[in-house]
């Protein structure tokens, strides 16, 4: 009789977790268009399991160069693309075709220029003056950023021999390999010369430039329309990883993404947040800044990679940031 009863309790137990609702997750592709420390806050929501609690089942794809991630997201090979924003603007402008910014993450430039050790304290962008800097290829952001940066500080590039011939991956060994004499590089390259002791840090670009939302997040316009919900639930998963980062410390946060960047010693990893919490890397929110936006058009225009303003209202929403 007893052993009747317990499978009749059992199979009551089973019969009732059966009936509760499972919480639905959503899967997500996301093409990243490199996997940079300078990204940390989208890790700390990974890492921490933000997006989890949100239902959303994060996939993501490294897809070298913003137009090839802008073309992930066209193409339909993944929802969201991750890189920066002047992507959706020439794919407006070359084909109508609108591809929606949704949250902003960093509003700086990442790179950093190394050089010679012995300019490390009294370094100045005259010191850039008659010689060789490795800037990478044409028509891509950092080189774009760094010929502004020039600008904005009444240095004239054509002072300078600006070496575009390097592909982004190869900047370190073309730099060690002395073919310039100076760098611009993200992390963790810059500090992998450091400590083999090619050179130094001299300068962020970052604080040579205005605020731009530099890497973005976005979406096909229809997309958005049809998951309105899992748009927003990704905004405030990623939120929270903003505020984790902004509110802790560098060793905890390191902590917490090493499993992001397991052949970074957990020391060095301390030393790239601080160095990019250091020069104010990330948005407060995932607001999208309209200003900086269009500042970032001022800047593509310069650089004669846009004749023209678009109206960036048609390729920007904050509908999930309120």
């Amino acid at each position: 009789m007893k052993k009747i009863i317990i499978i009749i309790t059992t199979i009551i137990i089973c019969s009732i977790i059966l009936l509760i609702p499972k919480k639905e997750t959503n899967k997500i592709r996301i093409a990243e268009v490199t996997h940079s420390v300078f990204y940390t806050p989208f890790y700390v929501a990974l890492e921490n399991g933000y997006f989890k609690d949100e239902g959303l089942n994060i996939e993501l794809m490294l897809t070298p160069g913003a137009d090839k991630v802008a073309t992930a997201v066209l193409s339909g090979d993944v929802q969201i693309g991750f890189s920066g924003p002047e992507a959706t603007i020439y794919v407006y402008k070359n084909s109508k075709e609108k591809l929606i910014t949704f949250a902003s993450l960093t509003k700086k430039d990442g790179q950093f220029i190394v050089g010679d050790c012995s300019l490390k304290n009294n370094f100045t962008l005259e010191n850039l003056k008659g010689k060789t800097i490795l800037a990478g290829r044409s028509g891509g952001m950092p080189l774009t950023m760094f010929k502004y940066a020039l600008h904005k500080n009444n240095i004239k590039s054509t002072d300078i021999n600006i070496n575009t011939s390097i592909d982004f991956a190869s900047l370190s060994g073309a730099y060690i390999s002395k073919q310039g004499d100076f760098v611009n590089l993200f992390e963790p390259n810059a500090l992998n010369i450091e400590k083999n002791g090619y050179g130094c840090v001299l300068t962020s670009l970052g604080n040579l430039t205005d605020n731009i939302p530099y890497t973005t997040f976005y979406a096909k316009e229809n997309y958005i329309k049809e998951n309105k919900e899992i748009i927003k639930k990704f905004n405030n998963a990623l939120n929270k990883g903003i505020e984790f980062t902004k509110e802790n410390t560098s060793k905890t946060i390191a902590e917490v993404i090493h499993s992001q960047f397991i052949d970074t010693n957990i020391n060095d990893l301390e030393i790239l947040i601080e160095r990019y919490k250091n020069i104010d890397s990330w948005y407060d929110s995932t607001y999208i800044n309209i200003n900086d936006f269009d500042k970032l058009q001022d800047i593509l225009i310069y650089d004669n990679s846009l004749d023209k303003k678009i109206d960036i209202n048609t390729l920007i929403t904050n509908e999930f940031n309120e």
